[in-house]
């Protein structure tokens, strides 16, 4: 079995040179570290991080608690997480929570017990036994996506703004009635997005109407009632707004079996843009949010707080792009901030 002297023989260099390549422990020389590596390579060398973790009391891991992962926006800030954190030399353990209160709590509390040195988490609606588990745990934790008070580094795109751009521009294209299908209730996302949806309305002199506001839950299914809902209403809109990628699909399934076309009679946008959002016909007019830079953002965030457990909180939020497609029924491509 090769050993650290091994490799440290093979390289020409000292076994502590070896440890401060491997644990990051000391800046080594570029020429020395490309040494030691190659010679890790070639000896095919495996670094003990279990011996190592029982010495320091780290095991170089991340926990990552966030529901949907099968939704593209959560996939995409995955990839944000997992380069970034790669990059450090740390590895990942994921758990979903569901969405669910009780198996957040449950799935924070298993990756507490797997020794992760500390963990991102997306807040479910009802987040406060999480939050306290954390606290009285002392465990370090970025929040990502939805913000839970201002105890915790936090990291999220903009909300408020971005949908008071997309009222905006439908209400410049002529509509009066615009609907929102809204996320579920309790996170944050969702309130900034409805302020956002209201402020949109009164800066274009739009009065307030309840019934062009629905709650789609954050879920297709949701979604296709909500869209059902709005359209019943006595004076339906003429424009929706979705509030995420997963209710757009609703939205678009409950306009398809309504028989209505979009633009042609009902114009759409939506918040949250995707890979494939601009293969949909009609393409999709969109808000763009940086998700692989808010996992990215969640990573770096959290190691400064395992380097500075007594620095104070941040919490930061990263701009969004207005990405003008077809769906709105108002011209051809352009991105703009919002």
């Amino acid at each position: 079995m090769t050993t650290m002297a091994d490799v440290a023989r093979h390289a020409g260099v000292s076994v502590a040179t070896v440890s401060h390549v491997l644990n990051e422990t000391r800046p080594v020389r570029p020429d020395t570290r490309a040494a030691v590596l190659r010679a890790i390579d070639e000896l095919g060398y495996t670094h003990n991080t279990l011996a190592r973790s029982l010495v320091t009391s780290r095991t170089r891991s991340i926990g990552l608690a966030v529901s949907a992962i099968s939704n593209p926006y959560f996939t995409e800030i995955l990839q944000g997480v997992e380069a970034e954190a790669l990059a450090a030399g740390y590895s990942l353990l994921i758990a979903d929570p569901h969405d669910d209160p009780e198996h957040e709590r449950k799935v924070v509390r298993l990756l507490h017990e797997r020794r992760v040195d500390g963990m991102i988490v997306a807040p479910s609606a009802e987040p406060a036994g999480m939050v306290d588990y954390l606290r009285r745990g002392k465990i370090p934790a970025v929040f990502l996506d939805r913000l839970v008070g201002d105890e915790h580094d936090q990291v999220c795109a903009e909300s408020t703004a971005p949908v008071r751009h997309l009222v905006e521009h439908l209400a410049d294209a002529g509509h009066t009635r615009i609907g929102l299908v809204a996320g579920l209730p309790g996170l944050s996302t969702t309130t900034e997005r409805v302020q956002g949806y209201r402020e949109g309305l009164r800066s274009r002199g739009l009065p307030f109407a309840p019934e062009l506001l629905a709650g789609g839950n954050s879920e297709a299914e949701g979604a296709q009632d909500a869209t059902r809902h709005l359209l019943a209403a006595p004076q339906p809109p003429t424009a929706i707004i979705t509030a995420n990628n997963a209710m757009t699909i609703g939205t678009l399934q409950a306009l398809r079996d309504l028989g209505l076309a979009v633009p042609r009679d009902i114009a759409l946008a939506c918040f949250d843009d995707f890979s494939w959002a601009d293969l949909f016909a009609p393409r999709l007019t969109a808000i763009s949010q940086p998700s692989k830079e808010i996992g990215a953002t969640a990573v770096r965030l959290l190691l400064e707080r395992l380097e500075e457990p007594d620095r104070p909180p941040r919490t930061i939020r990263l701009p969004c792009a207005f990405v003008h497609r077809d769906s709105c029924g108002c011209g051809t491509d352009h991105a703009d901030a919002p």
